[in-house]
């Protein structure tokens, strides 16, 4: 599969679409409460949702003028203006603030006035209503827009010419703005938006239709990150950017929990009314159109919602706290009311499925024993350490356990285990065909610091078939190029589980953040080899950074593989002569002064391997390897007969032939050079892999891996100081020069000479 990163000012298809399309509206909230919206296909209807558990709660039902929340072939044109438009609906609610309300439904409009200034303005929708505080009629003329609780005797009137975003506020009743004050028992609430009609000459947008052609990566999807956009837009950018069948679905950890009174999960419910209505809308919508969803649920809640007694803590009593912010808890397997939790969750997301005529699929999503940045792992709360052997020493650092130690994590492994299980047997209880899924983060499992702690998050009871499926996740080792041992890694994985590749699955991803948005090379290079090595299927993690980066997959002709790794005939190259090549400049002026520009700064190499033909059988073979590359369509690897070693140019190569680098305790890959006179360095791509030789400090290591593009990968960074040097053999990477050679088996009896040129390949 090949990608592209769409930019903003690509020549797109485009369509156009009304203002105010119910599908384009969004929410949002304090924590603490809860919200969705959803829309009703061809229906001119949205919902929102809300639960409120403090006075001063307020959810927004939002339109933005910039359409950012999608990918970029799908987003609106940013219109600003909303002259001569008229937007109309019918408003129903149950359980909010009423439109005649002090504090109700108020529309919210931010933007610029006629002298630029940034400005807001409050548009009290009852003003505009026709009907009762519940169920009225709305017309919001924008040419004619006032702002103010009162506009019978005035009002301001709305500058709407340069509009950022609009939306409406929805309040429980008796709300206070900015109060703390809980209720009694959490706020449900809902308002149906029907009949919506947006009329007038400025009331048609364009808006960019881009659709890709299916392809074969499937798509992971996550609620935290998507919880504010429409089920309906979500389901349809999937689909226009070409993923289809399968949807691998994160509930996540923070929006989807019914929440008590004082603001943690209640433990006797399940979902919250918002995320329940959002999930139904969204496994309906991906029916429609022809998906299945994995429910992916983890072992981790929001850390300001969890229950203090089930989160996983270290032997300092330390909570287990992810690095997010606001971070998360990851929850104890020995907890059985966490444990218990998590499976009534589990088959209730199933169910929604289920409902939807979707196959029950369930994904246990990275359940393992936090370990702490300064290395502790966290299996010491209560529950956990009432299972482990009275008196043992706390395991204060993964990377230096005893023989002791390393049976308490074969314990810690059996209690992760057993708590998955319960899990799945509780939904297969309500499901027997349940396909079962286990997601295993392989850096924070399989650390070559610490090979103990594969004892207890990856135990030996996920072992096949324990579960349907297993997932292997490695994306941290993927985009910081780490890409020798991360294969070994997963085999590893693999084998110690049992699973074969018919019922493996792979996670490719992800890009954290917009300024590493070059991450998707290494990530997509990664998605391609797991196709390649014949994982059933592959998955992008996840659409939300898909739609920020605008990455779009597609699915064309196979490329020509650039490069081959064969080497050209030994025999046949051994006579070559060699041409070091610059790309010089020079500019003579009318006065007959000359003016030199260097293009290079290092010569690219010319060799003829014509003088190598001694024999019609030398002949044949240069014949056999023109064919193999095509001509000059693949490049190969070339032994320059003068220069192929790091000791000299000829000699063996030894230990401390070329410093490589300096260890800083963090760096561990070293691309491999070669120095020459006066400071010129050179990039040696292609090293014979069974010359080299690598140290540390003088000291040889057998401790590495040679990743792609000549780089020495250190399992451990080297401290700081200490000297990394290597020595090895090369080959040059070359092509043909020409598409066709010239032969003729006369002219070689007759003694000519034959011209066969390579031309050296500069490699990145």
């Amino acid at each position: 599969m090949r990608y592209w990163l769409t930019r903003e000012d690509a020549r797109l298809r485009r369509d156009f679409i009304k203002r105010f399309e119910p599908s384009h509206w969004t929410v949002d909230f304090p924590r603490g409460s809860m919200a969705c919206v959803v829309s009703h296909a061809d229906e001119a209807r949205l919902t929102a949702t809300a639960t409120f558990g403090r006075r001063g709660d307020l959810v927004g039902l939002i339109y933005t003028t910039a359409d950012n929340a999608v990918h970029v072939g799908h987003r609106r044109y940013e219109v600003r203006d909303y002259s001569r438009c008229t937007l109309r609906f019918r408003w129903k609610s149950n359980g909010l603030a009423s439109l005649e309300a002090v504090n109700g439904p108020t529309l919210t409009i931010e933007g610029r006035d006629g002298s630029g200034a940034a400005r807001s303005w409050y548009v009290r929708l009852w003003n505009y209503a026709s009907g009762s505080g519940s169920d009225a009629v709305i017309e919001l003329p924008f040419d004619d827009l006032k702002a103010g609780f009162d506009i019978s005797t005035g009002g301001e009137r709305v500058d709407v010419r340069d509009i950022d975003r609009m939306f409406v506020s929805l309040v429980p009743p008796g709300f206070v703005e900015g109060s703390s004050e809980r209720f009694g028992q959490i706020v449900e609430a809902e308002v149906e938006v029907s009949d919506i009609a947006c009329v007038g000459s400025g009331s048609v947008i364009p808006i960019n239709d881009a659709i890709v052609p299916e392809h074969q990566f499937r798509i992971c999807t996550a609620y935290d990150d998507c919880y504010h956009l429409t089920p309906e837009r979500v389901v349809d950018s999937l689909e226009r950017l070409g993923y289809r069948k399968l949807i691998d679905h994160y509930v996540g950890m923070s929006h989807f929990p019914a929440l008590d009174a004082s603001g943690k999960v209640d433990p006797g419910k399940t979902l919250s009314l918002p995320a329940r209505r959002w999930h139904e809308s969204f496994a309906s919508f991906a029916k429609f159109r022809g998906y299945d969803v994995i429910w992916s649920l983890s072992m981790e809640l929001l850390e300001e919602l969890c229950p203090d007694d089930w989160k996983q803590r270290a032997w300092d009593e330390k909570p287990a706290r992810t690095g997010w912010v606001p971070p998360s808890s990851l929850l104890s397997p020995a907890v059985a009311e966490a444990v218990t939790y998590l499976g009534r969750v589990a088959g209730d997301f199933v169910a929604i499925g289920m409902q939807a005529g979707m196959s029950p699929k369930l994904q246990m999503g990275e359940p393992w024993w936090w370990v702490t940045a300064d290395h502790a792992i966290c299996l010491y709360d209560q529950m956990s350490a009432s299972r482990l052997p009275a008196g043992h020493i706390p395991i204060r650092d993964v990377r230096n356990v005893s023989a002791e130690q390393s049976q308490v994590l074969d314990l810690a492994g059996a209690m992760l285990s057993d708590a998955t299980s319960a899990i799945v047997d509780s939904v297969r209880a309500r499901f027997a065909d349940l396909q079962s899924h286990i997601l295993a983060y392989l850096p924070s499992i399989l650390r070559t610091d610490a090979p103990e702690l594969v004892r207890a998050n990856l135990p030996i009871g996920w072992r096949a078939p324990a579960f349907d499926v297993l997932q292997l996740e490695d994306y941290e080792w993927v985009t910081k190029g780490l890409t020798s041992g991360r294969f070994g890694a997963l085999e590893e994985a693999r084998q110690r589980l049992g699973y074969s590749l018919v019922d493996c699955h792979y996670l490719a991803g992800f890009v954290s953040a917009p300024d590493l948005i070059r991450d998707w090379k290494q990530i997509i290079a990664a998605a391609n080899a797991a196709e390649k090595a014949g994982f059933a299927e592959v998955f992008l993690w996840a659409l939300p950074q898909v739609l920020r980066d605008g990455l779009t997959i597609f699915q064309g002709d196979a490329e020509v593989e650039g490069f081959q790794d064969l080497s050209f005939p030994l025999q046949l190259g051994k006579h070559a002569s060699v041409e070091p090549c610059f790309s010089t400049t020079i500019s003579t002026s009318p006065s007959g002064f000359e003016y030199r520009n260097a293009d290079w700064q290092q010569a690219r190499l010319r060799f003829d391997v014509g003088p190598g033909l001694r024999s019609l059988e030398d002949i044949e073979d240069l014949l056999k390897f023109f064919r193999s590359t095509r001509g000059n369509a693949v490049s190969f690897r070339f032994r320059d007969p003068t220069d192929f070693s790091s000791n000299g140019m000829t000699a063996p190569p030894t230990s401390r032939d070329v410093q490589l680098g300096t260890g800083n305790g963090v760096r561990q890959r070293f691309e491999i050079i070669k120095a020459y006179g006066d400071g010129e360095v050179r990039r040696i791509t292609r090293p014979d892999r069974q010359s080299i030789i690598v140290s540390l400090d003088g000291i040889a290591t057998d401790d590495w891996l040679l990743a792609e593009g000549g780089v020495i990968e250190l399992s451990e960074p080297p401290a700081l100081g200490v000297a990394v040097c290597a020595g090895f053999m090369f080959d040059v990477p070359v092509r043909f020069e020409e598409p066709k050679l010239r032969i003729s088996r006369g002219t070689h009896l007759a003694g000519e000479l034959t011209s066969v040129p390579l031309i050296e390949v500069r490699e990145r």
